[in-house]
């Protein structure tokens, strides 16, 4: 039921955005995506499972745009992403930078039990990623789409650094916004023609 799990998870992105998390009732939610209380539940489990499959959700967006940032534009693109989307969507910004607040679910990073027999929520109650494991993920991830065929280890090495630095300026200025153009900015003058 894939058309209805992204509708409730629709629902719930919206409900969020305006309410706490707290207040967000799963009849509403249900209601909101024109399904039945029961489809909710048997997609989700619980709203703890739902909170997670909306975190799992919105995080693997993020990677996408962050994968297409960096097809598109390279590593000034990828910072101009990561700081936009985190500064417009609050799931995003409190899984980049781990402050949560008490208007978000703050699902745990850890593993859940998950008697689901839906494959989808089945890797949403999997580990969820911390701050340290998007920088990761995100470096090595521009370090392949960066990397050439015939780089030396130093080379490359030196392209993981570049980028694990890009993706800590992006989450340094999601935290303290520069001025206009200042991602950019920041970005050419910390890796120079690579930036781009």
């Amino acid at each position: 039921m894939p058309a209805a799990r992204e509708s409730l998870l629709d629902a719930a992105c919206a409900a969020l955005g305006r309410r706490a998390w707290s207040a967000v009732r799963m009849v509403d939610v249900a209601a909101a995506a024109s399904v039945s209380r029961q489809t909710l539940y048997n997609e989700f489990g619980s709203k703890d499972g739902l909170a997670r499959a909306l975190v799992r959700r919105e995080t693997d967006l993020y990677l996408a745009g962050a994968d297409r940032a960096l097809r598109e534009g390279g590593l000034e693109a990828l910072a101009d992403w990561t700081t936009a989307t985190a500064r417009c969507n609050p799931v995003v910004r409190a899984a980049l930078t781990g402050c949560w607040s008490e208007r978000l679910p703050s699902p745990t990073l850890s593993a859940v039990s998950s008697p689901s027999t839906v494959p989808a929520q089945r890797r949403a109650n999997g580990p969820l990623p911390s701050p340290a494991d998007f920088v990761c993920a995100v470096r090595d991830r521009a370090s392949a789409a960066l990397g050439a065929p015939g780089l030396d280890r130093a080379q490359e090495q030196r392209l993981a650094r570049d980028c694990e630095l890009v993706v800590r300026l992006a989450l340094s200025c999601v935290v303290a916004p520069p001025e206009e153009g200042g991602v950019g900015r920041l970005v050419r003058d910390a890796v120079g023609p690579r930036a781009g």
